[in-house]
């Protein structure tokens, strides 16, 4: 497995393009499925999680052209070679789960999906998924195969409109059941829906695709189904978590970093918090400056939350940040359980971090009671220093990556490929903007990324409703 070497002390400064958004790509690839017409995609990532979509599509049948160096694919699946996702790509990432929509969008034949995977960030119940797509028509059930588990799923008669609302506003099990609706015969309304921006890329994708859809006030989507006819060109949206990692390095490091494609309306909330700590930018209108504008000063209270909230994604680096300012600042985690895990490291760097099972915020969340360390105080200003780091998940892995650009003397992080899943060429980005950061070649690893995630045990008709 690779190893960054990085030496801290140097500021960043330059410029530095933004790559198209992960958790975009990733479902419009999925979400392509749903037609036999030719996609063409536009600023396409070239990062690990889309190579693996790539590969899960292509088992399935899909016929794929990428130009990773400009950033083009196109893909088209005419038909169905198989609908059975092979136990190699459980726990690889997230897309396998979302692929029930869809397949069952576009077969009555039997669907079998290994379990769902990604960074080992907290429980990710599928609970909201299945719950959505029986009420669409089909029969899930969980079962034990080859020592790993896989969901079962059919909807022999075809998928049918129905009310769903979600208890919690799940980005994934939103996704899942729009991808079903929008092949299943008659009207589904999704209440408590999620609305993140990277939702509304793929609903404007799939209405371009022929697609009745809708996005109404209070959380709701309302489909027409069974309308998928048109072939589609569709660029899709800048990433707003690479962009604010980089917005966030540039003022850690006292630096100057104009990042080009970001935008200004997804990162909203993101800027506001900046703005509280003393940190400087400027919205241009092809992309946002950031600059160290002066001391910055803590105090700051954030909580993460679904759109337009405060992204659970930006909260790592932000950590980062906070150690860097004068006082104390409060982060309360509302989305994933785990997600602190993080911390310990920083604190051997030299962070003055502490660790709370109470909500500290301005509600009590879904955690509350239930001994789960999801709040911190970061009290700065404090001196890191370098270290030895192995990197756990990918949004950490970048925080880490920015802890060592302030640290005093090198850092050593292995475990750069989960980087690669997330942020394209993070490495020559950040030797193009000034840093001191090398990746080191170790001898060849073949082991899959794979964290061990507990798969959630379930029954058709039986959920817990978590």
């Amino acid at each position: 497995m690779d190893i960054l070497e990085v030496k801290g002390g140097s500021k960043l400064e330059g410029t530095v393009r933004s790559a198209g958004a992960k958790n975009a790509m990733t479902k419009l690839l999925v979400a392509s499925l749903l037609s036999n017409k030719k996609c063409i995609f536009h600023n396409v990532p070239n990062i690990g999680d889309v190579e693996i979509t790539v590969n899960l599509c292509k088992e399935i049948g899909s016929e794929v052209q990428w130009d990773r160096e400009n950033g083009i694919l196109e893909i088209i699946t005419k038909e169905l070679k198989t609908s059975y996702i092979p136990q190699r790509f459980s726990g690889a990432n997230r897309i396998p789960i979302l692929m029930l929509g869809a397949l069952l969008g576009r077969t009555t034949e039997d669907v079998i999906i290994p379990t769902v995977g990604g960074d080992a960030i907290g429980v990710r119940s599928v609970d909201f998924h299945i719950a959505s797509l029986q009420k669409l028509g089909a029969t899930i059930e969980y079962r034990e195969m080859r020592k790993e588990g896989a969901y079962l799923a059919h909807a022999h008669n075809g998928l049918f409109g129905n009310h769903i609302h979600l208890p919690y506003p799940s980005i994934g099990a939103t996704e899942n059941t729009i991808l079903a609706g929008v092949r299943a015969q008659g009207h589904t309304t999704i209440t408590n829906a999620a609305t993140e921006p990277e939702i509304v890329d793929i609903i404007l994708f799939l209405q371009k695709m022929g697609a009745h859809i809708q996005m109404d006030a209070n959380r709701t989507i309302r489909i027409e189904g069974n309308t998928i006819s048109n072939e589609v060109v569709h660029t899709v949206l800048t990433d707003r978590i690479e962009a604010a990692s980089f917005g966030m390095a540039a003022i850690a490091t006292k630096g100057r970093v104009f990042v080009e494609r970001a935008q200004h309306a997804p990162m909203l909330t993101f800027l506001n918090h900046i703005r509280d700590i003393g940190g400087g930018f400027k919205v241009q209108d092809d992309g946002i400056e950031f600059f160290y504008d002066g001391p910055l000063k803590g105090g700051a209270h954030i909580e993460t939350d679904v759109h337009p909230g405060f992204m659970t994604d930006w909260q790592q680096p932000f950590a980062v940040l906070l150690t860097q300012a004068e006082g104390a600042s409060v982060i309360h985690e509302t989305v994933y359980d785990n997600r602190f895990g993080y911390t310990k490291t920083l604190k051997e760097m030299g962070a003055d971090i502490e660790l709370f099972k109470e909500c500290l915020g301005a509600k009590c969340c879904r955690y509350a009671l239930q001994n789960y360390l999801h709040s911190v105080i970061v009290r700065g200003q404090t001196k890191l220093v370098g270290k030895e780091i192995a990197i756990p998940d990918l949004r950490a892995g970048f925080a880490y990556v920015m802890a060592a650009l302030i640290a005093k003397g090198t850092s050593y992080i292995s475990g750069a490929a989960f980087l690669d899943r997330g942020y394209e060429q993070l490495v020559p980005k950040l030797q193009k903007l000034g840093a001191e950061i090398q990746r080191i070649q170790t001898k060849p690893d073949t082991t899959p990324i794979k964290p061990i995630i507990p798969p959630v045990k379930i029954k058709a008709n039986t959920l817990s409703g978590k």
